[in-house]
């Protein structure tokens, strides 16, 4: 079973090599965070384990790297578990998310979860 739940981005993306003080990304993480609990309230708990992949949509066609953007989808995921979608995000109830490059488009992180 394949689940796609589409996050719009509430705010800037949380990127592995920003230098943020530590109060000003817990707020973009919270922002992330609650975003993803609001976007997968139509859906029920998933079988477990999964699988889920990261589709990075960008406004503009210039180039990044999408593996820097795993804390955005890091703390989607654990909206995820906040709706109840998922019991945890070990390594026993996720494999993932891999980070992928989605085009060209409104800002926003598809992830993809499918059951293993």
């Amino acid at each position: 079973m394949t689940t796609t739940i589409t996050i719009p981005a509430p705010c800037a993306w949380l990127n592995s090599n920003d230098r943020r003080h530590r109060m000003a990304e817990a707020k973009l993480v919270k922002e992330w965070r609650e975003s993803a609990w609001a976007a997968c309230q139509n859906h029920g708990p998933l079988n477990w384990p999964v699988t889920i992949t990261a589709h990075v949509w960008k406004p503009k066609n210039g180039r990044y790297d999408p593996g820097n953007l795993y804390p955005t989808a890091k703390a989607c995921v654990d909206g995820l578990v906040d709706a109840g979608l998922l019991p945890d995000d070990d390594h026993k109830h996720v494999v993932g998310p891999d980070m992928r490059h989605g085009g060209k488009g409104p800002a926003e992180l598809i992830l993809t979860i499918e059951s293993c």
